[in-house]
C-alpha cells in the first residue's frame, strides 16, 4: 500500500461525498515535563464546536495523513521524540463519516475507504518514537480505533462514551478494530466491546470502564487532562512508568470468548443480521495477528475491508442508519408538537394508584424531574408498598454509585403518599395509572377535576381505550392528553403522548416538555384504539395466535417469525405483556374493528385459570395445563404460512394507520416499534422491512417509503 490511494481520496472526494465535514490534523510541538523530550500533538478537529464530532471521511482522511507524514519527517530528523493523539474539547472522534459511507453506490468506493483508514491510521504504528493516544471525550468506531494503532493509551475518568457501534448498525470495526483490539485486551473483553455491547442498543463505556478493560493504560482526572497526559507520557520516555499488560490466551480462552459471541449474536438477531457474525469471523482470526506479525495484521485488515464492503452494499447497514438517524434526529424534534414555549412549569406531581406500574413512574418523576410526588390508592397497605418499592430503587442507585447518600435522602423526600386526593390540590400534573376501565378512569378524573389546580394537566396511562371518551364528561376536557408508557419504565424510551379531540396546545406542550425532562423518546400519536404499538403488535399477535386456535402448534407458529431476529418470540412476548393484557387490548380493538381484530377463545381460557404464560417457566416447553385448556381445529399451517399471513396484517394495519393520520408518517410508526417494542435496529424499523420484503405491495398496494431510504439504492 502506497500513498498513491490517499492521493486519489484528496482528489476525488469532493465529487465522491460532497457533503463531508473535513476533519483537519492539528499539529503542535511541546516540550515535555521533567526534560523528557518534544512530542509532536496531532489535535483532530473538524472547526467546529462539541455539538459537532469530529469524523473521517476520503478528505478528512488525506488531511490526516499529510498531518502524519509531516510529523514522521520530524521524527527521522530527530525534532521530536514522541507524537500523540487527542481530540478538540470533549470530542475525541466519532469515526467513519457514516452518511457519505451509507451514500456509496459502488463496492470499490468502500474498499478504497476501507483501505484508506488503515493506511492513514498504520502511519502511527509505522512511526520509529513512541506514540500516545489521549482519549479526552467521546470516541467511537474509527475514534477508538485510531488510538489502537498507538503504542500507549490514557483516557478521560469524564469520558461518557466509548464503543465501536458498528454491529449494532449493521457494519464491523473495518479501521483495525476486529484485528486489533482483541490482541490489546484479549477476546473476551474484545468480544464484550464489539458485539455484546453494541447489541445493546450501542451500549457506552465511561471512561473509568475503558481503563478496566485495558483499552487505556492510565485513568486520569478531566480539568487537567492533557497536562497530566503530556507529563504521564514523559514519565513512559523516561521509564519512570511502565505499562504491563495481561498474557492472552490464544487458544481454548479464544475459542470460548468467540463461542460467546455467537450466543449473544443469537440470542440478539437470531442469524437475521450477518454483521456481528462477520465481525467474529475476524475476531477469531485475529489470534495469528501476534505483535510484530505484519503479514497476519495485514490478512485482519484485508478482511476487515471485505466484511465493510459486502455490508455496505447490503441493506442491513441502509436500514440501520435509518433506524439511527429516527432515533437521534427525529425522536429530538417530534412532528406534530406545539410551540414549546406554550408549556406550562411543573413543580409537583400526583400519581392515581402505587401499583407497579405507578411506583415506576414515581420513580422516574422523581429522578429526572426533581420535584415532589404524591402516591395515592385505597387503602395504606398499597400506598406504603409502593413507596417502599421506590426506596428500594432509590438504594439500588445509591448501591451503585449512581448518586450520593445526599441525593438518595433527597430522593426519599421527595415521595410522600395520601390516602385521599387532597394532596393533589397544588399539583401541576396528576397521571393516573389505575385498572384499565372506562369507568373506572371516567370516576378518577371527575373526582381529581374538583381538587386539581386549573392550570394542572390530566394525564392517563391507558394502553388503548379512548382518552376522548375518557375526558367526555369533564368540564374541562381540553387538559386532558395521553400519556402511554411502556413497561419496564425505566428501560423502553417509547412515550405516545395522545391528543384527544378536546386537548389543547398548552396541555399537549406542557405534556412533550415533561416527557424531555424524563428523558423519554415522545411521538404524538391521535386518539385511536391502542393508539400504535398495541394496535401493531395485537394484529401481529392476533395472527399468530387464530393459527394456534386454528390447529398450527403452539412452537410452529411461534417459530415462524424467528427469520426476522426479533428480540422475542410472538408466544414469549404475550408471556412478557401478560395473557390478561393482551386479551384485554384485543377486546378494545375487536369492538373498534371487528373485520380485522377478534379474541382468541384459547387466550380468554388461559385468561380465566389465571395462567401466566404459555410456556413453562425457563423453557419452550407448552405447559401442559395450558395444552389441556386449548380447543384447536385441525387447520396446520407451515412456518412460512404464519410469518407471510401475520406480516401482510401488519402491512394492512399500518397503511390504514396512515391513512387514518394516526401518526404524521411511516417513520413515526418505526419510531414508536424500535423504542416501544424493540423491533430491531438491524431491520430498520418495520415498514422498511415490509417494503423490502415486498409485503407492503403485496398487503397494502404500495410501499411505505420512497426506494432507496433504508434499503439498497434502486
Amino acid at each position: 500500500m502506497t500513498g498513491t490511494l490517499i492521493e486519489q481520496l484528496r482528489a476525488s472526494g469532493e465529487a465522491t461525498f460532497p457533503d463531508e465535514v473535513v476533519t483537519q490534523g492539528q499539529v503542535r510541538h511541546l516540550d515535555l515535563p521533567g526534560g523528557a523530550g518534544r512530542l509532536a500533538l496531532l489535535t483532530l478537529d473538524n472547526g467546529f464546536d462539541h455539538t459537532k464530532p469530529t469524523t473521517f471521511g476520503p478528505r478528512s482522511l488525506a488531511n490526516i495523513a499529510e498531518a502524519l507524514d509531516g510529523i514522521a519527517a520530524d521524527a527521522a530528523a530527530g525534532k521530536i521524540k514522541a507524537v500523540a493523539v487527542t481530540g478538540k474539547p470533549f470530542i475525541f472522534a466519532v469515526g467513519a463519516d457514516l452518511k457519505a459511507v451509507g451514500s456509496a453506490r459502488e463496492r470499490g468506493q468502500i474498499e478504497e475507504i476501507g483501505r484508506a483508514g488503515h493506511e492513514v491510521f498504520s502511519k502511527l504504528s509505522d512511526l520509529h518514537v513512541p506514540t500516545f493516544a489521549f482519549y479526552n471525550g467521546a470516541a467511537m468506531g474509527g475514534g477508538l480505533e485510531i488510538g489502537l494503532y498507538c503504542d500507549y493509551r490514557t483516557v478521560s475518568s469524564a469520558l461518557p462514551a466509548m464503543s465501536l457501534p458498528e454491529c449494532f448498525l449493521g457494519l464491523v470495526p473495518g479501521w483495525g478494530g476486529c484485528t486489533l483490539l482483541p490482541n490489546l485486551i484479549g477476546p473476551e473483553n474484545a468480544v464484550t466491546v464489539i458485539i455484546e455491547n453494541a447489541l445493546n442498543t450501542n451500549r457506552q463505556l465511561r471512561g473509568p470502564q475503558v481503563r478496566k478493560l485495558g483499552i487505556a493504560d492510565v485513568l486520569l482526572e478531566p480539568a487537567d487532562f492533557l497536562e497530566q497526559s503530556l507529563a504521564w507520557a514523559g514519565r513512559v520516555l523516561k521509564g519512570e512508568e511502565t505499562v504491563e499488560r495481561p498474557e492472552i490466551d490464544r487458544g481454548a480462552g479464544w475459542d470460548a470468548a468467540v463461542a460467546r459471541g455467537r450466543s449473544i449474536a443469537d440470542a440478539k438477531v437470531g442469524g437475521a443480521a450477518p454483521a456481528p457474525y462477520r465481525a467474529l469471523e475476524i475476531i477469531d482470526a485475529a489470534r495469528a495477528a501476534v505483535p510484530g506479525d505484519a503479514a497476519a495484521r495485514q490478512a485482519g485488515f484485508d478482511a476487515e475491508t471485505a466484511a465493510l464492503a459486502d455490508l455496505v452494499m447490503g441493506d442491513e447497514l441502509r436500514a440501520g442508519l435509518y433506524a439511527f438517524d429516527l432515533v437521534q434526529k427525529r425522536a429530538k424534534r417530534p412532528a406534530g408538537a406545539p410551540d414549546k414555549n406554550l408549556a406550562r412549569p411543573v413543580g409537583k406531581v400526583g400519581i392515581v394508584g402505587a401499583g407497579l406500574m405507578a411506583s415506576q413512574l414515581a420513580m422516574l418523576f422523581i429522578r429526572r424531574l426533581q420535584v415532589p410526588v404524591v402516591l395515592t390508592d385505597v387503602d395504606q397497605e398499597r400506598i406504603d408498598k409502593g413507596i417502599g418499592y421506590v426506596h428500594a430503587e432509590i438504594d439500588k442507585l445509591l448501591g451503585k454509585g449512581r448518586i450520593n447518600s445526599d441525593t438518595a435522602q433527597r430522593f426519599k423526600a421527595l415521595v410522600t403518599g395520601s390516602l385521599d386526593k387532597s394532596g393533589f390540590a397544588d399539583a401541576d400534573f396528576v397521571i393516573e395509572a389505575v385498572f384499565e376501565e372506562m369507568g373506572v378512569k371516567r370516576r378518577v378524573f371527575a373526582e381529581l377535576e374538583g381538587i386539581v389546580p386549573e392550570s394542572c394537566v390530566l394525564a392517563t396511562n391507558t394502553s388503548s381505550l379512548s382518552v376522548t371518551d375518557m375526558a367526555a364528561e369533564l368540564a374541562h376536557p381540553e387538559r386532558v392528553v395521553g400519556f402511554h408508557f411502556f413497561n419496564p419504565v425505566a428501560i423502553l424510551p417509547l412515550l405516545e403522548i395522545v391528543r384527544a379531540e378536546r386537548t389543547d396546545d398548552a396541555t399537549l406542550a406542557t405534556a412533550f416538555a415533561v416527557s424531555k425532562k424524563l428523558k423519554k423518546t415522545s411521538v404524538l400519536v391521535k386518539d385511536a384504539p391502542a393508539f400504535v404499538v398495541n394496535r401493531v403488535l395485537t394484529r401481529f399477535l392476533g395472527e399468530v395466535l387464530r393459527a394456534v386456535d386454528e390447529g398450527t402448534p403452539v412452537d410452529v407458529a411461534d417459530r415462524a417469525l424467528a427469520p426476522l431476529g426479533l428480540p422475542m418470540s410472538p408466544i414469549d412476548l404475550l408471556g412478557l405483556v401478560g395473557p390478561a393484557v393482551a386479551h384485554h387490548v384485543a377486546g378494545t380493538l375487536a369492538e373498534a374493528f371487528p373485520e380485522r381484530f377478534a379474541t382468541s377463545d384459547n387466550l380468554g381460557r388461559l385468561v380465566e385459570a389465571g395462567k401466566k404464560a404459555f410456556y413453562l417457566p425457563f423453557t419452550h416447553d407448552v405447559d401442559p395445563e395450558v395444552a389441556a385448556l386449548l380447543k384447536v381445529g385441525d387447520t396446520v399451517l407451515t412456518e412460512e404460512q404464519v410469518r407471510e399471513r401475520a406480516l401482510a396484517a401488519v402491512a394492512e394495519e399500518i397503511r390504514l394507520m396512515l391513512d387514518e393520520g394516526v401518526v404524521a408518517a411511516a417513520q413515526d410508526i418505526d419510531l414508536c416499534m424500535i423504542t416501544g417494542a424493540g423491533w430491531p435496529f438491524h431491520l430498520g424499523g418495520i415498514t422498511p422491512y415490509l417494503d423490502r420484503s415486498g409485503v407492503a405491495e403485496r398487503a397494502a398496494g404500495k410501499r411505505f417509503l420512497a426506494p432507496g431510504v433504508a434499503s439498497v439504492p434502486v
